[in-house]
C-alpha cells in the first residue's frame, strides 16, 4: 500500500498555544508560520502542528490495482486517521512511502494520539506476533515500511531527491498542476477535491517509482515489471476521473 499525507497548520492548536482568539484561519496560519520562522528560520511548521486534510492511498492486491483517497470529502481527520491504521490492522500491508519516516507518519502518530485512535497492529514490534521483532513498520531498516526517499538516498540527509524530479527522471509525469507549498492556500479556498486529487498522483508517481526500484533490486524481471506496468495502465484507463486521465494522458506523452 503506497501513501500520502496532505496537511494544513492546526489552527485549533494555533490559536489555544499562542492565544489567539477568535482571528480569521489565515490570521492564524500567517502567525503561526511567522512565529516558526523566529524559531527556526525555515517555513516548515513543527510536525506536532500539521492537520491532515487528505490521506491517499495506491493498494496492489492479489489480483487488483486501486488508487483513491480515504474517506468522503466531508470525512473529520480523524475519520481518516483511523481509515489508515485499520487498513493496516485488517490487511498487514506492506508501506511504501516518499518520505514517509520523515514526515507522513509521524504526522499520522501525532493525529492518532490527538484522535485517540487504535493503531495496535501499526506499533507491533513482536510483543504479541513474534514476526514482527524482525519486520515492523518502526524499524528504519526494516521492509515493512519502505521509505523509498530514505532507501535510495542511502540514508544521507545530502542525496535526497524530491519526488516530483525523480518521478520526470523515469519518465513519469510527477506533479500536475499543484505542490505540497500551495495546499494550505487551496485549503484556504475550499478547494479540497483538487488536494485529494494532487494526493492521488502523488501516490501513483511513488508506485511507479516504486516498481522501478523492485526491477533494480531483482525483485521483478523486464517481464513482470511490463505486466505490473501494463496493469497500472489499465486501471488508469478504466477510471474515469478528469485528474486520472489527465495523468495518463501525459505519462502516453513522455514515452
Amino acid at each position: 500500500m503506497v501513501f500520502d499525507i496532505e496537511t494544513v497548520p492546526d489552527l485549533e492548536f494555533g490559536r489555544q498555544y499562542f492565544g489567539l482568539g477568535d482571528l480569521e484561519d489565515a490570521t492564524v496560519g500567517q502567525i503561526m508560520l511567522a512565529r516558526r520562522r523566529q524559531q527556526t528560520g525555515g517555513e516548515f511548521l513543527a510536525l506536532h502542528q500539521h492537520r491532515i486534510v487528505a490521506i491517499s492511498v495506491v493498494l496492489r492486491s492479489r489480483d487488483d490495482w486501486k488508487v483513491w483517497s480515504l474517506g468522503d470529502p466531508e470525512a473529520d481527520e480523524a475519520e481518516l486517521v483511523r481509515r489508515f491504521f485499520d487498513g493496516i490492522d485488517r490487511f498487514s500491508p506492506d508501506l511504501v512511502s516518499w518520505n514517509g519516516s520523515g514526515f507522513d507518519l509521524p504526522v499520522l502518530h501525532y493525529r492518532a494520539l490527538r484522535h485517540g485512535i487504535d493503531a495496535s497492529r501499526y506499533w507491533e514490534t513482536g510483543d504479541g506476533e513474534q514476526s514482527f521483532r524482525w519486520n515492523n513498520y518502526l524499524n528504519r531498516f526494516h521492509w515493512r515500511h519502505l521509505d523509498l526517499m530514505d532507501v535510495l538516498s542511502g540514508y544521507q540527509v545530502r542525496a535526497r531527491a524530491p519526488l516530483d524530479e525523480v518521478a520526470v527522471m523515469l519518465g513519469f509525469p510527477g506533479k500536475l498542476g499543484m505542490s505540497g507549498d500551495q495546499v494550505w492556500e487551496q485549503w484556504r479556498d475550499g478547494h479540497l477535491e483538487g488536494i485529494r486529487n494532487y494526493c492521488e498522483t502523488d501516490v501513483i508517481n511513488t508506485y511507479l517509482v516504486f516498481l522501478r526500484f523492485q526491477r533494480m533490486r531483482g525483485h521483478l524481471d523486464e517481464q513482470g515489471y511490463a505486466a505490473e506496468e501494463a496493469l497500472v495502465r489499465e486501471s488508469l484507463s478504466r477510471d474515469g476521473r478528469d485528474h486520472i486521465q489527465e495523468y495518463l494522458a501525459a505519462w502516453n506523452e513522455r514515452e
